[in-house]
């Protein structure tokens, strides 16, 4: 972390679990100057110790999440346990008086989401969903020239996320932690048509089940009062080309995989095509973790990049298709 202005002290963030993504995340957070990994949370002391060692040279480490939630001297929590615990762990956060940054999806279903939102705005705490995706500095460049009319009236949206899950990673499997293709991979492709199109009038999904009845492949076709539509596909079966594209009537944007993450992208109007490429710190969670910093140094309680009615929005299109896929 590069050097902070002791008129500036860094807002102190506790990680919340101690797997693959809260890694990824605590490498850009070191990349944020006005920020600090300040302590570490975890069912087990021994994997906080050593998740802290790893990250941090001075980061406290708990044996539970509620220690962590306890201390003092932490601004903000990053919730990165599975989908199935959200609720559980963010409440824990709330009760210590602690602003809380989830990872996405927020919780299992719209409900759920809404209990945190209401608890949250009760006792005047931040919180946001880690859609990170929201503050890729190239997706709001892509939110910004198709409002500008950079291809015209929108008519077709097409975005995809997709992998090849290993049977031996629980939370992709296991009903009890959350499993489901769509919670993990599908609310990207989902969120983007949302970002460009707004709320959909009408959905039609399909999809498949594992023998534990997980969503593990899907699709769905989103229709929109302007006359655009969607078309969206997510899978932990198959290597996707994890693409996107927004195409009208005069022009189109295409994403290069993978969409979610991108650093650039290109612009077709007529026979001319532009090359654009904003920068992006680290992996790209540094942006959502600079977005909560200013929020919380200017004492906003809510982001308006990463909107909790609008991930609300998310959640509600995502029971949508869930039922759906029965």
């Amino acid at each position: 972390m590069s050097n902070i202005s002791a008129a500036i002290p860094p807002v102190r963030w506790g990680i919340l679990a101690t797997g693959k993504i809260a890694a990824l995340f605590a490498a850009d957070l070191a990349l944020v100057e006005d920020a600090e990994l300040a302590a570490v949370g975890s069912r087990s002391i021994e994997s906080a110790r050593r998740f802290a060692d790893t990250h941090s040279s001075g980061a406290r480490a708990y044996g539970s999440y509620a220690e962590l939630a306890a201390d003092p001297d932490v601004d903000v929590v990053y919730v990165a346990t599975p989908h199935g615990r959200h609720v559980e762990d963010v409440m824990t956060c709330f009760e210590a008086g602690k602003a809380v940054l989830c990872e996405k999806a927020l919780t299992l279903n719209a409900d759920d989401g809404s209990t945190l939102i209401e608890e949250a705005r009760h006792r005047g705490v931040f919180f946001a969903e880690a859609m990170w995706m929201r503050c890729n500095p190239n997706i709001r460049k892509i939110q910004d020239m198709v409002a500008a009319g950079s291809c015209g009236t929108v008519g077709q949206v097409r975005a995809e996320l997709g992998f090849v899950a290993k049977p031996d990673i629980a939370r992709l499997w296991d009903p009890e932690l959350g499993a489901s293709s769509l919670l993990d991979v599908g609310i990207y492709p989902l969120t983007f048509t949302n970002l460009i199109l707004g709320e959909p009038t009408h959905i039609v999904a399909a999809g498949i089940k594992s023998d534990r009845g997980i969503d593990v492949s899907g699709g769905a076709t989103l229709t929109y009062t302007s006359g655009a539509v969607a078309s969206i596909a997510w899978t932990q079966m198959a290597w996707s080309d994890n693409r996107a594209a927004v195409s009208g009537d005069g022009g189109r944007i295409e994403i290069a995989p993978r969409f979610h993450e991108t650093t650039g992208f290109s612009h077709a109007r007529n026979w001319e095509l532009d090359e654009f490429a904003e920068p992006v710190l680290g992996r790209g969670y540094a942006h959502e973790i600079i977005e909560v910093n200013e929020c919380l140094r200017a004492g906003r309680t809510e982001s308006a990049l990463l909107p909790l009615d609008g991930t609300l929005e998310i959640m509600r299109q995502i029971d949508e298709i869930r039922l759906q896929i029965g």
